[in-house]
């Protein structure tokens, strides 16, 4: 299936039911690696509204939720410049903390999470993520513990990934033709 967004052609590249049953897989992961404790996970806007919405409903730990917004993308390319739209939202020390995220490239912008949050003094920090392009990483993360699906180098969108602020709302995940 082919779709059009802005000009731009897309293909099917993940159907939700597949994302649906990896986001299953991952909570039940995270319910076992966190039971006994109450880990805050940290959602990343925009693109991990939908995903977190989803992982959070199969998480029957006990746990809060938060968001920060930062931002790096123009188009359908990482500017390489980290704006903070949104800051941390309550106190994470000596917190386990989870950062959801929708997609991991170059890391840059999760770097600079990580950063930040470890500012913070949290007691541990992961990082949850849909999708992960390993070989657009530019920085050595050692957070990454839980990752949906390893991508190549292709530009997505869909299930929450937007391209010019369009096609979040798309169920499946596609990738550019």
């Amino acid at each position: 299936m082919k779709i059009e967004i802005d000009k731009k052609n897309f293909e099917l590249m993940l159907e939700y039911e597949q994302i649906k049953k990896r986001i299953r897989l991952l909570a039940i992961q995270l319910n076992v690696d966190f039971e006994n404790r109450i880990p805050v996970f940290i959602g990343v806007l925009n693109g991990s509204f939908i995903f977190l919405a989803d992982l959070i409903k199969e998480i029957h730990i006990s746990c809060e939720v938060s968001f920060v917004k930062v931002s790096s993308y123009e188009g359908d390319k990482s500017s390489g410049k980290i704006k903070k739209e949104i800051g941390l939202q309550m106190p994470l020390k000596n917190r386990d903390v989870i950062i959801v995220e929708d997609i991991v490239d170059s890391g840059k912008t999760l770097e600079y999470l990580l950063e930040m949050i470890k500012k913070e003094n949290p007691a541990s920090v992961h990082v949850c993520t849909l999708l992960f392009k390993p070989d657009s990483l530019k920085v050595k993360i050692d957070e990454i513990n839980y990752i949906g699906f390893e991508i190549a180098d292709e530009f997505v969108v869909g299930y929450g990934l937007d391209y010019n602020g369009l096609g979040r709302n798309l169920r499946d995940i596609y990738k550019a033709v």
